[in-house]
């Protein structure tokens, strides 16, 4: 067990972890300066440290999980979201699998949606303290009897005994965000190679991944959750060649069709940003197939319709005007009108919001959302506000 670790898990390590939870950082000084009198200073640090990265980790794993889980800071920031990794859990457990062998496990969250899905794990880390705290994790969450984590490189794992196989490669390195999917640890390649050879598979990827990269023995899925694009997902053993673009909570999925571009329309009275998801996944020719729309520019990702239609795949905006872009011209529209709650949103501009709300300094207790994008070509301002979609019929 490593030396980080082992405290925390004894009797001692428990209790102060109990204790200093929920330590407002302004006060760490002063609790940490209280509690040496009694422990050991190495051990203090520690649950303080620690409390630190349970108090991150809960918009990942709520609350009542993330204080009892250990976490380490980059488990934290590359583990994925409990939602997420839930959705995932679910469409394994859909394809009748019931024993996975989690590669690159981290600090287990997936392991641990897997084992919550009643699903048998193995979870492999080739990293001493990330496989301890995988462990711990394990045991706290009272799953250790579905979860086996094993230190030990993943290129020399068999896996042949398990149903399917989830990969999480490595995508960051010294330098910040690793955008080459060879490049990852392992490399893509060998996570296909190690994917082809299982009944199902699964391997996250990040949510750039150019579409040409995509495996033709693959389907490729984006999800996002809340609106936040957050991961891309290629699937193995389902239906190859089908992308798709999945929205939590819900879930909802978006399929492809092989639809042509839409075609370029002149701005109608409602505005739709698709979801990120759906962008990424090159979705917008469905979505707006499913709105009656077209795009306002052939090369910017916003729909245009005359009317208003339910749809989880896209958000609503009403257009109240359309101006060419002129700061003077926003600034004295807004004034008029006594907008002080101004939401910038752009596409196709290299205005940066914050810039042009301080440019056209809002006042008033008026709200509008003003899009800085391309129409047909030309820099243009789309002035509206939200709309109120009808409901879908259940």
């Amino acid at each position: 067990m490593n030396d980080l670790l082992a405290p925390l898990l004894t009797a001692e390590g428990r209790a102060l972890l109990d204790e200093v939870r929920g330590t407002d950082p302004a006060r760490e000084l002063a609790v940490a300066t209280r509690l040496r009198r009694e422990h050991p200073a190495e051990l203090v640090s520690a649950a303080l440290g620690q409390a630190r990265l349970r108090q991150r980790a809960v918009a990942k794993f709520g609350a009542e999980d993330a204080q009892r889980m250990f976490f380490t800071p980059n488990g934290v920031e590359q583990s994925t979201r409990a939602s997420v990794a839930a959705y995932r859990a679910r469409r394994f457990r859909e394809l009748g699998v019931t024993s996975v062998a989690d590669l690159c496990c981290g600090i287990g969250g997936d392991a641990v949606a897997l084992a919550r899905a009643g699903i048998r794990v193995l979870a492999v880390d080739r990293d001493p303290l990330t496989a301890a705290v995988a462990r711990a994790n394990a045991e706290a969450l009272g799953l250790d009897a579905l979860i086996e984590v094993r230190e030990a490189d993943v290129t020399e794992v068999d896996v042949s005994a398990y149903d399917a196989v989830f990969v999480d490669p490595a995508r960051r390195g010294g330098r910040g965000r690793i955008f080459d999917p060879e490049a990852y640890s392992p490399p893509l390649s060998w996570a296909v190679r190690t994917a082809l050879r299982a009944p199902h598979a699964a391997l996250k990827v990040a949510p750039g991944i150019p579409h040409e990269a995509v495996p033709e023995a693959a389907e490729a899925e984006w999800i996002s959750d809340g609106g936040d694009v957050k991961e891309a997902v290629l699937w193995f053993g389902t239906e190859p060649g089908l992308v798709r673009a999945t929205l939590l909570p819900g879930p909802r999925t978006l399929r492809s069709r092989g639809l042509p571009d839409p075609a370029v329309r002149p701005v109608g009275r409602f505005l739709y940003e698709p979801d990120g998801a759906v962008i990424r996944a090159h979705l917008v020719a469905e979505a707006a197939d499913e709105l009656d729309g077209g795009l306002v520019d052939e090369t910017i990702a916003y729909v245009t319709a005359d009317e208003l239609r339910p749809t989880p795949y896209a958000a609503a905006y009403e257009i109240t005007d359309r101006l060419p872009f002129n700061v003077k011209k926003l600034k004295a529209l807004l004034r008029e009108r006594e907008v002080g709650i101004l939401t910038v949103k752009k596409r196709g501009s290299a205005v940066e919001p914050e810039e042009l709300r301080k440019k056209v300094k809002p006042q008033g207790p008026h709200a509008a959302t003003v899009f800085l994008t391309r129409v047909a070509g030309a820099p243009t301002m789309l002035i509206g506000r939200p709309a109120e979609t009808p409901q879908e019929p259940s």
